[in-house]
This record gives structure tokens, C-alpha cells and sequence, in this order.
């Protein structure tokens, strides 16, 4: 957006000399397409003969060498946020990370595209940033009757991510420029006294009667605090401890299904109601949609325009796709996980790791050799009348040309059916295509598994589940307001707080 041009229209539009206008700080900004004529909602403050103010007001953080100290478990977006909140506070965070930096954690996703070859402790799931870094940095959320959305971005603007997502409707960083924000994010935490350790997998807490007193690493290291554990939806080793010790934990509904990708350029032309497609201005297009299919949501999760499927499993033989996209959202296609609610009173087993079997089952029947993936036209997926030719596609490992219903549980498979129909109907006719394929499976949408906080708490005081992996967000701003909560929770507990 040219800010002269934005100055001079509202200008115009108030009748005043654009040199009267020192400053605008725009509040939100939105894109209404809904009826064909596509507007730029935009809310601003004006400074007129006046400087402007600051958009955002930065944290400072102080120096922790020899202050109490926490133990942050995990450097996904729960436990970054958990981190900052402890340093924020005065408390010293000690940050253990199974996988590798963010740097080192590309090359190791680059072997995984490139040859298949999977790093079980290193990948799209496990590391720095842990599985935020690499899909796409949306920070759209519905979460702000939970927490400060607006610090969580703030936060994130100070490190490097662009002013945009502070008024953006449905902010966005990319995959591209988030390792280098996390990056500067680690070295706030280093910088100020605090610890970031990588290739510390946690395999055991330590107990002092009914305390949590810290934590055992699977080299025999340990580290002594109370605990914020922040380990993500797919350290499922995790849960298993946590049971053996006594912990609460209980079968979550999820969701499952299939990464559909499109051309961008189709989606651009049904979303802004053009043939030809966003023009020169307009930004690739995203969708959203949703159905009820005999009482069942279906819908859309985690869309990245201009973006690329990617092969996202943290073990060797399951199969699990996501998705992501750069800043720009360049890339000639467009892709989205599409998902058939998964609850748990429908499964016949009551124990806790119920769904986490059932997701499991779905990736190993979905596994192909070098981490190939089986696909499926969208015309022949919905006609089931499968052929051997597919679209083109972004996933960089090996396409199957298959019948998905062969690799998918049958009310899976059967929902999509009927909820592509829906949207089709939304669409005037549009959304089924030749020209779209789907790739399966999409299985890590949220944790099948919760940790019980509250029956946690009865087995003493000490741990602290955030996030993701504990069942209690989704998506990275969530994920990152629980976190930050979990360590102020902490802090209080101990009476740590300044």
C-alpha cells in the first residue's frame, strides 16, 4: 500500500492539504470481495499537525543472570511465548529443545523434500520454532477473549515480523522470513541471561514427593524448576511419560482429511468474482469454508494461497502432509487442508490414547516408501471414478495416482465428498475441477490427546502443559497466548513475579 496515495485520498476526501497530514497509523485493514466489487476497507487514525504516535509500544526485557529459574520444555510458539513471558517477569527461562536450531533444522528439512530421508528428532514438527517456522506464520485467531493478541504481535514486530500483521484483518508473516524472527527471538532470551539448548529430548520429570522439581533429558542431563512443558501435538512419547507417572490426561476430538490444492489463479478468480483473476493490486486470494454433512463438520484448515504442500511427518513410515507459503504468496497454486471432525464418544475405545490411535492408523495406511504421497483428482475423488493422470503439483516428493477411498476411513472420505459438493454449490460450479487434486493424508490439525491441567495440579504443584500439545490451542497465536499464560501461572504460583 503507497501511504502518499492513501495521504492525498483522504485529503481530498476531508477537504484538507495533504502536508497537514504528519502521520497515519491505519487500525485494521480488510478486504471486502463478498459481492463482486472488491473494496479495501481501511480504519485509520490521523495525525493532523501533530507527529504521529508509536504504533506499538516495545517490551523491555531485563537481565535474569542469577534470578530464579524455570525450565521451558519445547521452543514452539507456546513455549517462545512462555519464555518471553518468564525473562518479561525476571524469572531466568532454561528453553529445552529436542530438535536443532531453525537454521540448521532447513537443511534437515531440505534432505526430507529432497531424498526422503526423514530426521525422527528434526523436521517440520521438532525444533526451533517447532511447527509454526514452517507453516505459512498465519496469525489469524479467534482467541482474544483468552489472552493479549495484540502483545503476542507486538512482540512479534519487535523481532522482525513487518507492522502489517499489527492491523491486518488476517495477518501473515511467511514461511521465508520466520526463522529469521524466532532467530532474534533466541537471542532476546540468550542476550538477557536466559538459555536456549537444542538436542534436549525429555524423557522423564523429576519428582520431590508430589512436586514437579525439573526435568531428565535423554543424554542424563537434568535441569531443576518448575516446568512449563510447551512439546507440541506430535511429541507423542510425551504423553506416554506423563501417564506412567500419575498424570491426567483423556482422548480429545480432532479432525482429519486431505491437503486439496488448486491453481491460485482459479481461486482468484472465484473469490474476487473475475475471470481474469486479482489483477495487478489485489493479494492471492484465500477461502474459507465450512459445512454440516449428516451432522459432521467439514472445512477448510490452514489455507496457504500461493503456497506448497510439504511432507510433514516427525516418524519414519506414517505420512503427514501440511502446508505453507511464503511472505509473498507468490507460488501458482493454492492449497488448504480439507477436514472431517473426528469425535472421541464415537470411537470404542475410552482411554486416552484412543484418537491418537486412530490418527496413527490413518498415516500408516497412507505411508508410501520415500515419503510419496497418494493423490487423486478432485473430479475422480467426488465422481469416484479414479484415473491414472494428475495435475501438476507443488508436493516435492513423488506423486501415487490413486483411490484415495482405498487409504482414507470411510467416513472421511465420504464426508469430503459431500462437503466439496457444498462448497461447489457456493461457488456457482467452480470449486470441483479437473485442475485440482488431493493429497493425502491431513492428520495434524490438533492434538488428539489432553493433558488434564486441573487433575495435573493434584499431583502437586511443578508442571505446567501449554499449548498445542497439552489440548488447550490451536494455531500459533493460541498456541502462544496459553504459553505466556502457563509461565505467568508459574510465576505466581512461586512467587517469582516482580
Amino acid at each position: 500500500m503507497n501511504e502518499d496515495r492513501l495521504k492525498k485520498a483522504i485529503a481530498r476526501k476531508l477537504h484538507i492539504s495533504p502536508d497537514s497530514i504528519k502521520g497515519i497509523r491505519i487500525r485494521k485493514r480488510s478486504i471486502d470481495a463478498r459481492h463482486g466489487d472488491v473494496k479495501i476497507q481501511i480504519d485509520a487514525a490521523l495525525y493532523i499537525n501533530e507527529e504521529p504516535e508509536k504504533l506499538y509500544e516495545e517490551t523491555v526485557f531485563p537481565n535474569v543472570d542469577g534470578s530464579k529459574k524455570a525450565i521451558v520444555v519445547g521452543f514452539g510458539p507456546a513455549g517462545i511465548f512462555a519464555a518471553l513471558t518468564l525473562l518479561e517477569n525476571g524469572i531466568c527461562p532454561i528453553v529445552l529443545e529436542r530438535g536443532e536450531d531453525v537454521h540448521s533444522r532447513l537443511k534437515s528439512i531440505g534432505t526430507l523434500s529432497r531424498d526422503g530421508k526423514l530426521n525422527e528428532e528434526s523436521n517440520y514438527a521438532f525444533g526451533e520454532g517447532g511447527a509454526g517456522a514452517f507453516s505459512d506464520g498465519k496469525l489469524y485467531t479467534r482467541s482474544s477473549k483468552r489472552g493479549d493478541v495484540g502483545r503476542i504481535l507486538s512482540l512479534l514486530v519487535q523481532h522482525g515480523a513487518d507492522e502489517s500483521i499489527l492491523y491486518d484483518a488476517r495477518p501473515h508473516i511467511g514461511s521465508d522470513r520466520l526463522p529469521y524472527i524466532i532467530e532474534n527471538i533466541r537471542n532476546t532470551i540468550i542476550s538477557h541471561g536466559g538459555e536456549v539448548l537444542f538436542g534436549k529430548r525429555v524423557v522423564k520429570l523429576l519428582r520431590k514427593g508430589d512436586e514437579t522439581a525439573g526435568v531428565i533429558c535423554q543424554d542424563g542431563s537434568e535441569y531443576i524448576g518448575p516446568v512449563v512443558l510447551a512439546t507440541g501435538h506430535s511429541a507423542k512419547d510425551v504423553y506416554y511419560f506423563l501417564q506412567d507417572e500419575g498424570f491426567a490426561l483423556e482422548a480429545k476430538s480432532t479432525a482429519a482429511g486431505v491437503r486439496l490444492e488448486h491453481p491460485q489463479h482459479l481461486i482468484d478468480s472465484i473469490q474476487y468474482h473475475n475471470d481474469k483473476g486479482r489483477g495487478l493490486y489485489l493479494p492471492p486470494a484465500s477461502y474459507s469454508f465450512r459445512a454440516q454433512v449428516n451432522g459432521r463438520g467439514v472445512y477448510s484448515f490452514c489455507m496457504c494461497p500461493g503456497g506448497v504442500v510439504v511432507p510433514a511427518a516427525s516418524e519414519s513410515g506414517h505420512a503427514v502432509l501440511n502446508g505453507m507459503s511464503p511472505s509473498s504468496r507468490g507460488g501458482r497454486k493454492a492449497n488448504s487442508g480439507m477436514i472431517v471432525e473426528l469425535r472421541k464418544e464415537e470411537l470404542t475405545d475410552t482411554d486416552p490414547f484412543a484418537m491418537l490411535r486412530y490418527i496413527e492408523e490413518i498415516e500408516r495406511r497412507c505411508f508410501a516408501e520415500g515419503f510419496a504421497a497418494y493423490a487423486e483428482r478432485m473430479t475422480d475423488f467426488v465422481s469416484d471414478r479414479p484415473k491414472a493422470t494428475l495435475p501438476e503439483t507443488t508436493y516435492p516428493r513423488p506423486v501415487i495416482a490413486s483411490r484415495l477411498d482405498d487409504y482414507l476411513p470411510r467416513i472421511i472420505a465420504e464426508s469430503l465428498r459431500e462437503g466439496f459438493k457444498a462448497f461447489d454449490r457456493s461457488t456457482k460450479g467452480r470449486f470441483i475441477t479437473a485442475e485440482a487434486m488431493l493429497l493425502a493424508p491431513e492428520t495434524r490439525t490438533s492434538s488428539p490427546v489432553r493433558i488434564l491441567r486441573d487433575e495435573s495440579m493434584k499431583q502437586g504443584r511443578g508442571l505446567y502443559p501449554a499449548g498445542e500439545g497439552a489440548g488447550y490451542a490451536g494455531g500459533i497465536v493460541s498456541a502462544a497466548i496459553d504459553g505466556s499464560e502457563a509461565a505467568l501461572r508459574l510465576g505466581g504460583d512461586y512467587g517469582y513475579l516482580r
